[in-house]
């Protein structure tokens, strides 16, 4: 499904920070686009900055549930800061993932948007996961009968020749 995502411009809070951008919105269904005014009002813009398709894969049948289970269902806008990009922002990715997302969030160098998820969206992301999703039995893993206690191999310094003190660091030998 294409996705439209609207992103807000608005004055800095520092003298490093010029521009603070965030995602606020996704708009489902959106035709194609590239950085247009949608709204202006004092120092604060909103763009529609791209539309991306939304793609649900049935591997992701779980996430995509965690995310509906959540207080408020999102998408996740993945934004990067391109130094070739004429525009200021590029949107990279748009998920209904939140692993995806975390993901995304944990290499530092992408900024991670939460941004609700409009109605009719929820019910066509949980129409898919009911139709994909499949709850796994937990099956407990035996152990083997294997005794891994009997034998001390590899613990301890080599260079300490009593076998009472392995963990004793080597001293100097005085001769």
């Amino acid at each position: 499904m294409p996705l439209g995502v609207v992103v807000r411009k608005t004055p800095g809070v520092t003298r490093w920070a010029r521009w603070n951008w965030t995602a606020v919105a996704v708009l489902p269904g959106a035709g194609p686009v590239d950085w247009s005014e949608l709204r202006c009002e004092a120092d604060a813009v909103e763009y529609h900055a791209a539309t991306l398709p939304l793609t649900l894969y049935a591997a992701d049948a779980e996430a995509y549930r965690a995310n509906l289970s959540d207080r408020v269902p999102s998408i996740y806008v993945i934004l990067r800061d391109e130094p070739d990009d004429p525009n200021p922002l590029s949107v990279h990715l748009v998920t209904a993932s939140p692993y995806e997302g975390q993901d995304y969030a944990d290499n530092g160098e992408d900024i991670v948007e939460k941004v609700p998820m409009p109605e009719g969206l929820i019910a066509w992301v949980r129409d898919f996961t009911l139709a994909h999703h499949e709850i796994e039995d937990f099956i407990k893993r035996r152990r083997d009968k294997k005794r891994v206690d009997l034998q001390e191999d590899g613990k301890g310094d080599a260079r300490i020749r009593q076998p009472s003190d392995v963990y004793r660091a080597p001293g100097r030998v005085l001769q």
